[in-house]
């Protein structure tokens, strides 16, 4: 009974924070910190992130498939593998980290401070003051990241194909492009969106929730970590379920 009053909570806070009545004029300018903290401030370990990715998933797919079919099988192989599964997710999970982590602990702060008890006899809706840019910081951020890592990978991947798998940047791209089909590419798009609102929503849940001292805040940042993470490898789940089921 307290799992699911738990998830009804969680569900409704974010329907709440997501519908709050809101005005682009003054909301925009914490709109668009949140779209620069989150998405230029994640961009450094995303591209890091891809470049690794795209390598050591050329490696290993190399040495499972060369040899055995034709050679621009490696492209297609590994851009459907980013575009599908390994951008969206890994992005997601490196972002999950980052940043729901800094929401719960920042709104955690403002809640045990009673910050955001000032903010409501100020007749500031803290919902829509602190929840809602965060939840469109995120949304705007997370798929044009996503976008980024895969194309990051996938250039790495070709880049070591070429010099030292010997497969000509031709032959790879034939691989990508023969065997490219829209769905993948908006599939992992869809799965941005959702793990976005999950990101938002379990850093900002978990801080506004929070009751007592400074630990508090520091369980509320690691339960938060730990909801995103759980939740986006689910939604990977039932939305592969949905997609390619």
């Amino acid at each position: 009974m307290n799992l699911f009053s738990s998830i009804g909570d969680f569900f409704f806070f974010f329907i709440r924070s997501l519908f709050v009545p809101w005005h682009l004029k003054t909301t925009r300018d914490r709109i668009v910190y949140q779209i620069y903290n989150i998405g230029i401030g994640s961009l450094p370990i995303i591209v890091v992130i891809a470049v690794f990715t795209g390598l050591v998933s050329t490696v290993q797919t190399s040495y499972q498939i060369i040899g055995t079919v034709p050679r621009y099988i490696l492209g297609s192989t590994l851009a459907r593998m980013v575009m599908i599964e390994l951008g969206p997710i890994l992005t997601a999970l490196m972002v999950s980290g980052r940043c729901a982590s800094s929401m719960a602990a920042e709104i955690g702060t403002m809640r045990i401070t009673e910050q955001i008890d000032a903010l409501e006899t100020m007749a500031i809706n803290p919902y829509r003051f602190l929840n809602l840019p965060r939840i469109i910081g995120t949304f705007v951020s997370l798929p044009l990241l996503t976008v980024i890592a895969e194309f990051v990978a996938i250039a790495c991947g070709a880049a070591y194909a070429h010099y030292f798998l010997e497969i000509p940047f031709d032959v790879f791209n034939y691989g990508i492009t023969h065997y490219f089909f829209a769905r993948d590419f908006f599939a992992g798009l869809v799965k941005s969106v959702f793990f976005a609102f999950v990101i938002a929503a379990s850093g900002c849940y978990f801080g506004f929730t929070v009751q007592g001292g400074a630990k508090e805040v520091g369980k509320a940042a690691t339960l938060a970590v730990v909801t995103a993470s759980i939740l986006i490898l689910v939604l990977d789940f039932l939305i592969a379920l949905v997609i390619f089921g």
